[in-house]
């Protein structure tokens, strides 16, 4: 599992995801896989409540293969309103082998949009 040196990048493209979250907090939402000579910088993650009703709450974790560390743990994001988990001040870097996992209480209550960058 190596990253690229990011001092000598030969590519860097701009990624979105963007998704409904269902309940099972374990589904992988951005990937890097294990030999793909890549790292991933994540820039933004927003967590959208459509419901207009009801809150719900968002779990996102960063799984490096083994464990999963968490970025969100069971916030709640009342109706109608978006949250900002990451922003560019922020970021964090996904190495080969890692991913964003993330899910919610609710299936379909909330929307997830996660800004990178591959980096090569």
């Amino acid at each position: 599992m190596a990253a690229p040196n990011i001092v000598n990048v030969a590519t860097i493209t701009g990624k979105t995801y963007a998704a409904a979250l269902g309940t099972t907090v374990t589904t992988s939402l951005v990937s890097n896989s294990a030999s793909s000579g890549k790292v991933f910088k994540i820039n933004t993650i927003l967590v959208s409540n459509v419901d207009g009703a009801n809150p719900a709450t968002v779990t996102v974790d960063h799984y490096d293969g083994t464990t999963g560390y968490k970025i969100a743990s069971t916030i709640n994001v009342p109706a109608d309103s978006t949250l900002f988990l990451l922003d560019k001040n922020s970021s964090l870097y996904l190495e080969e082998g890692c991913s964003i996992r993330g899910g919610a209480s609710a299936a379909s209550d909330l929307e997830i949009l996660i800004s990178y960058e591959e980096i090569s």
